[in-house]
């Protein structure tokens, strides 16, 4: 581990999927062994730090956020000792490696969580939340569709899970249970890993009320995260767990805070918040109804989505630090969700990450992402794998949506976009694997995939600037400043430093734009599309995005 104090700011971060990374030993499945035998890819690409979605013991309900073992390894992806060894490797090639944490709750299968269903006067039963009653203590609707609580068999009695009736929710009001996770939390850490991306780290604290509140559908339930989700007394919580933990060790923690307003955002990620950095999804869910779930879709505008990604970076500068991403495991693909169908190309592909890496903070990058991936196109239900989708495509139903409707809605918004397996060349399984996927590809012969890809080498040419040229002490530690002059298609802004500044400008639109120049450009760094520029008038094509010095 690196000694230098908020090292995390000058990395880039890989978010690997590590069910469809790489399958190395032909079961359709990726593994760690796969993951270590692309570090060479990694490293070519230019990554500094590897986060790997779970890979936990689990009975993968919620594909490995339902964790029966906090310090096991699923055999799917392989052994603790094939963790040892990818830490290892992962050594030699530079590359740190983080992990996801999952704290919120449990799968129904940990040990804890059996002990509790087991015997009632079980201590293990105050881990979880529990409430006696011959109905369900109130009208909350779970995340995943459905009521928060689920019946004890042979008990008047129910347990609350805000996400799947799988995924019990972990009682944080027990000290018990919170020093428990503090020392596994510890000797994750103690093993040498860099850090955690902490998972729906909000929804710990609960209102104790327990209180129904007006129905919002036609199921007569109320979405629940007004009652459990960043509510009042979760500081008391994160202090203890940055105290208990983190502040132990010189690691990253990158905290998925949903829910948390931009006045908030000293108290996560200021001097004395409880994460290094989090992820602002004010502006990646454009495209969803705020406040409603995720298949309400919005007819968005540039301007819209400028004007969010100006208040989230100007929140995030105040506060601290942000964690800049486009794409995740839970979002669709950025081509398919932000540029229109006729321009989703591979210069779009790198417009679109032009317009983001360059911002304040540090660069998340998801697997696919540096290839130009698009959305998979599905013709039924059947073919998804996402209990999110799955539930949205019956709640659509219910809301009197057509199953033809239903299916565009989740085809759109899916989880499985981002999750197919990973494209490496053109043959019938695109590398992956020798065998048929357990999830089907975004197409079975891929056409985008690793070989000679012009999208990755623009990501690499992005990451080789903000890591190892003249102008990195700007991109890494410079402070941001939007241009308001310019038209409404165009996201402009000022990267300062000592050292100098750069002028990021992207067309986020499918027209062409063209506008006027303050002065000449000096020396243009990094452009999308491979213009020519010269004087000062401009002309952007469509999701073209360029880097400049004045």
């Amino acid at each position: 581990m690196e000694k230098e104090k908020n090292w995390w700011k000058k990395e880039i971060i890989y978010q690997i999927y590590p069910k469809s990374f790489k399958d190395s030993n032909h079961d359709g499945i990726g593994d760690l062994k796969g993951i270590i035998e692309k570090l060479p890819y990694l490293k070519e690409l230019g990554v500094t730090t590897l986060w790997i979605c779970p890979i936990f013991s689990s009975p993968m309900v919620d594909n490995g956020y339902d964790i029966a073992d906090f310090e096991d390894i699923n055999p799917q992806f392989g052994t603790m000792e094939d963790v040892d060894f990818l830490l290892a490797e992962a050594k030699k090639f530079d590359l740190k490696v983080m992990l996801d944490l999952v704290i919120n709750h449990t799968s129904d299968e940990h040990v804890w969580f059996q002990k509790a269903l087991a015997d009632k006067d079980s201590p293990y039963r105050d881990y979880y939340i529990f409430k006696e009653g011959k109905e369900p203590p109130n009208n909350w609707r779970s995340i995943f569709g459905g009521s928060v609580w689920e019946k004890v068999p042979n008990e008047e009695c129910y347990y609350l899970h805000v996400f799947d009736k799988r995924q019990p929710d972990l009682n944080w009001e027990n000290r018990e249970m919170r020093q428990e996770l503090y020392a596994m939390i510890n000797r994750w850490l103690e093993k040498g890993i860099a850090g955690f991306r902490i998972d729906s780290i909000t929804f710990i604290k609960k209102d104790q009320d327990y209180g129904s509140l007006p129905a919002d559908g036609v199921d007569g339930l109320v979405s629940c995260k007004e009652k459990t989700r960043n509510r009042p007394g979760i500081e008391n919580f994160l202090h203890e767990l940055r105290r208990e933990t983190f502040d132990k060790h010189n690691c990253v923690t990158v905290g998925e805070a949903p829910g948390v307003s931009y006045e908030e955002f000293p108290t996560y990620v200021g001097e004395d918040g409880y994460f290094s950095m989090i992820f602002d999804f004010h502006y990646a869910d454009i495209d969803v109804e705020s406040g409603s779930d995720w298949f309400k879709r919005t007819n968005w505008t540039t301007v819209e989505f400028k004007d969010l990604l100006m208040q989230s970076q100007a929140a995030l500068q105040n506060a601290g630090w942000g964690a800049n991403f486009i794409e995740n495991h839970d979002q669709p693909r950025a081509l398919s969700k932000f540029v229109a169908q006729e321009f989703q190309s591979a210069d779009s592909a790198l417009g679109l990450g032009a317009m983001y890496f360059f911002l304040r903070g540090t660069p998340f990058i998801y697997q696919g992402q540096e290839l130009g991936m698009v959305n998979a196109e599905r013709t039924s239900i059947s073919q998804f794998d996402d209990i999110s989708s799955i539930d949205n495509y019956a709640r659509s139903i219910k809301e009197g949506f057509s199953e033809k409707e239903a299916l565009r809605f989740v085809n759109q918004r899916s989880r499985d976009n981002s999750r197919t397996p990973m494209p490496w060349n053109d043959s019938q399984y695109g590398g992956f694997s020798d065998q048929k996927p357990w999830l089907s590809m975004t197409e079975e012969y891929p056409k985008v995939n690793a070989i000679g890809n012009s999208v990755f080498k623009g990501y690499k040419k992005m990451i080789s600037l903000r890591q190892q040229s003249v102008i990195s002490d700007i991109l890494q530690v410079g402070d941001i400043a939007f241009i308001d002059n310019l038209p409404e298609a165009v996201i402009g802004y000022r990267r300062i430093a000592k050292t100098g500044s750069l002028i990021s400008y992207t067309n986020f639109s499918s027209e062409k734009v063209a506008f006027e120049l303050e002065k000449p450009i000096n020396e243009l760094h990094f452009d999308s599309h491979n213009q020519t520029f010269s004087g000062t008038k401009i002309e952007l094509l469509p999701y073209q995005s360029i880097l400049i010095s004045e």
